[in-house]
């Protein structure tokens, strides 16, 4: 389901929450410090464009719990809340279920984005 999910998530929703993520990105590279998290925006933003296929693993120290806090102050809770609005909406339809599901893994993601590592699931490479 990898191509034609992506494709048809791009249509249902997943160009909005990649725009998100490419927003998010810039504001936060404004600023000379705040150009580390503006690129791991920009990394999610990658992600959300085309997440079928892939999972999120979460590995984080202590560097990352701090730096996730400030993304929750500054950003991270109204994006969540996108993500989980539009994965209620997108899950009214059986149809949308899987693009649902696609939202709730990128709300989660927008709750602590730091320490977190994109890979390809096993069966896609």
């Amino acid at each position: 389901m990898g191509c034609l999910g992506n494709l048809l998530w791009l249509i249902f929703g997943g160009f909005l929450s990649g725009l998100s993520w490419l927003l998010f990105g810039l504001l936060w590279c404004i600023t000379i410090v705040g150009i580390p998290v503006g690129v791991q925006c920009f990394k999610m933003a990658k992600l959300s464009f085309c997440p079928f296929g892939k999972e999120v693993i979460y590995c984080g120290g202590p560097v990352s719990l701090l730096v996730n806090i400030l993304w929750l102050i500054f950003g991270g809770i109204e994006m969540a809340m996108e993500f989980a609005v539009f994965g209620v909406l997108l899950c009214i339809s059986i149809v949308g279920i899987p693009f649902g599901l696609q939202m709730f893994k990128l709300a989660k993601l927008a709750l602590m984005p730091f320490g977190a590592e994109v890979h390809k699931h096993k069966a896609a490479q």
